[in-house]
């Protein structure tokens, strides 16, 4: 994980090293958080687009439609030199899990 923190987080690394005894605020950064987050708002909000693609064009073009939100986002996310591309590719996960929640769930 140092690897990842270097690259793409680099304050975060370094409040990391200097942390005594206080693991909650180390890693207290708001672009830390937005790429945690962004896969589960994506999924939120795509659930409700998947109810109605699912209802329309069936199950089985919903799911491939997830596989390739998936497919997508590792695409992205394996190649990603900069935090938004991350984000990026995090968003398309959660497109994935959206449509993909929904299709099993349906």
């Amino acid at each position: 994980m140092d690897d990842f923190l270097i690259k793409f987080f680099p304050r975060v690394h370094e409040r990391k090293l200097h942390a005594k005894e206080n693991n909650y605020c180390k890693y207290d950064d708001q672009l830390l958080q937005l790429f945690t987050s962004s896969l589960y708002l994506a999924a939120l909000v795509s659930s409700f687009f998947a109810s109605k693609a699912c209802t329309v064009f069936g199950r089985k073009p919903t799911i491939m439609l997830a596989s390739i939100f998936f497919l997508a986002g590792a695409g992205i996310s394996a190649g990603a030199e900069h935090n938004w591309m991350l984000i990026l590719g995090r968003l398309l996960f959660g497109m994935g899990v959206g449509f993909g929640n929904e299709v099993s769930s349906n």
